[in-house]
């Protein structure tokens, strides 16, 4: 509801119609079965203009669907290693974090720690180097090696993606604490992937 006494008036072809009377004003739109909306309420006086407030809301709706439709939805694929990996399981899941790249994706890769693995965290800190050295080309380092548990973590992103950390390629030893009394665990090593949203959080 508007309360103000006078405002100022843009018709719904867009030419000002100046200031008037709000009562006139709302009549005004009325004759021409429409509506008068309040578009720029902090003004002195008020903006309003005559217009059709269903179809504006339509093509309000219209356009945000329209945007969303097309935002680019950002996927962290996860690929698990092993601290011992062998050539060949290290070629084949690299080929795995190149082809989540190359598609405008993340690559999570995760070292996973068995038993007392964990006390050599270094030989997970070499993999983790080297999937970044194979990636230089297409991937810039988003989140640097991090222990989470039994695990070491690394974030991979495509170049082409906007990143906090810039693009630092080097993989900085990470600061982990010793924690050698976590019971063994059987940790799967198929990938798995997370739906992550436009920014980044860490």
């Amino acid at each position: 509801m508007i309360r103000v006494q006078e405002v100022s008036v843009i018709g719904d072809d867009g030419e000002s119609l100046g200031t008037i009377p709000t009562e006139e004003a709302i009549s005004m739109a009325e004759d021409r079965n429409l509506d008068l909306v309040e578009v720029a309420p902090n003004a002195n006086p008020p903006v309003c203009r005559i217009m059709d407030y269903g179809k504006h809301k339509y093509k309000a709706s219209k356009k945000a669907h329209e945007a969303k439709k097309n935002q680019k939805v950002v996927h962290v694929k996860e690929v698990k290693f092993r601290p011992n990996t062998d050539q060949h399981d290290f070629d084949f899941k690299l080929k795995h974090v190149q082809r989540f790249i190359e598609n405008g994706d993340k690559a999570k890769v995760v070292i996973f720690f068995k038993g007392r693995e964990i006390i050599h965290r270094e030989f997970g800190q070499r993999v983790l180097e080297r999937v970044a050295e194979k990636t230089e080309d297409i991937a810039i380092i988003e989140q640097s090696a991090k222990q989470e548990g039994r695990t070491l973590v690394m974030i991979l992103a495509p170049k082409n993606v906007k990143s906090k950390k810039g693009t630092q390629l080097k993989v900085p030893k990470p600061a982990v604490t010793k924690n050698t009394d976590v019971n063994e665990e059987n940790l799967p090593s198929e990938e798995l992937e997370s739906k992550t949203a436009v920014p980044n959080n860490e």
